[in-house]
């Protein structure tokens, strides 16, 4: 028997890719690691601390700086409104509190007046009127009820007027003594923020000056030495223009009492003549005197001496030792006088300093005044030109 031949199977393509025995190519190795290293910077990312600002430069801690300075005396003068607001209704209720207690001794005088009547009456065996007068919540809608003023001698309603009368009275003070209690405790409130925010000031001030390298702090001393030889130029140049002027004058006088020799010279009136019956020159004298014997004391806010000041505590200081009362704060300062030009400043003219008016210094010639600088400075003479201007007072 024939065997069939055997069919050969057809050799089918393989579909499956052939395992490779060559190394990882290249591109894929480079691939695997950068995404394995941005997988590892964004891990450190998460976790590492954000950048710190950038450190500001000594021209930008010393604007920062006198900006606190000035917001502090801005606060300064708002706490030396309420120091003296609180004062004063301090004083207020203080009086009124004496009156109430006068108010309520007279008013036990007179129910002991009345007492007598009632107690008589009892004696007599009842009750009578006058002692229900006394148990009545209001004595006057009593009398007309019962039309008990017809009932009473003259005496007696005498001494029921006298009695309803401080009775009505006290009451008004107790309302009026409650009314100042509640001011004087607004005004307490004011003083308290207003003495914060000077505190809160100067200590975000002292807290820049010393993150300050001993490098940066010597830059800083620089850049105030320049800006007190700028200031100081500036008055220099003012002294001369004033020396000039009174050498002029003085040439004119003396030119006038060569044309005239029978008249005496005659010099004009720089300031009012006559003040309560001194001369306003010798009051200047007075006030500047008193104002260079405080040369060297420290500036403290809020101070009126004797042994520290503020800028308007000195200036009310020095013009009071003069006889002139001057209000406490700048800004009320300001508002008292005569307003004068820079270029008409004259000695014991009162300069402020700033929009917001927050400082203040008394002018004592050539361009230079004394006054209270700041916290950390003492009471000293300096250019008029050293801050900004606002404007000029001439007391009277």
């Amino acid at each position: 028997m024939r065997r069939r031949p055997r069919k050969e199977m057809p050799v089918l393509a393989s579909h499956r890719k052939p395992r490779s025995t060559r190394p990882h190519s290249p591109a894929v190795g480079v691939t695997t690691a950068a995404l394995a290293s941005v997988t590892l910077l964004s891990t450190q990312s998460a976790h590492a601390a954000p950048a710190a600002p950038p450190r500001p430069t000594v021209e930008e801690v010393q604007k920062k700086v006198d900006a606190l300075y000035r917001q502090a005396g801005t606060a300064t003068q708002e706490y030396n409104r309420a120091k003296e607001a609180t004062d004063e209704q301090r004083r207020k209720v203080d009086r009124i509190l004496d009156d109430v207690a006068r108010r309520t001794d007279a008013i036990n005088e007179s129910r002991r007046a009345l007492g007598s009547y009632a107690a008589a009456q009892y004696r007599a065996g009842a009750v009578g009127p006058t002692a229900a007068l006394i148990f009545a919540d209001s004595p006057q809608s009593y009398f007309d009820q019962t039309h008990l003023m017809d009932r009473l001698s003259e005496r007696q309603r005498g001494a029921v007027a006298d009695y309803e009368g401080k009775r009505l009275a006290a009451a008004k003070q107790r309302a009026e003594a409650t009314k100042s209690l509640e001011s004087l405790t607004d005004a307490q409130a004011t003083l308290r923020t207003s003495k914060q925010t000077v505190q809160r000031k100067l200590a975000e001030a002292r807290t820049l000056l010393a993150r300050l390298t001993a490098e940066e702090k010597a830059r800083l001393a620089e850049l105030e030495r320049e800006r007190e030889a700028e200031a100081r130029r500036k008055a220099e140049e003012r002294a001369k223009a004033e020396a000039a002027q009174a050498e002029a004058e003085r040439r004119r006088q003396e030119e006038e009492a060569r044309r005239q020799p029978s008249a005496p010279p005659v010099t004009p009136p720089t300031a009012p003549p006559q003040t309560g019956g001194s001369t306003y020159a010798a009051k200047v004298e007075k006030a500047l005197a008193f104002a260079r014997a405080q040369i060297g004391k420290p500036y403290v806010w809020g101070a009126t001496g004797p042994s520290s000041y503020d800028c308007s505590g000195l200036t009310q200081a020095a013009w009071k030792a003069a006889g002139v009362d001057l209000p406490r704060t700048t800004w009320d300062q300001v508002e008292v006088g005569t307003r004068v030009a820079t270029a008409d400043l004259l000695p014991g003219d009162l300069v402020f300093f700033y929009d917001d008016i927050s400082h203040v210094g008394l002018y004592i010639g050539g361009g230079k005044m004394i006054h209270a600088p700041k916290p950390g400075a003492e009471v000293r003479e300096e250019s008029i030109y050293y801050m900004p201007i606002y404007g000029s007072v001439r007391p009277t």
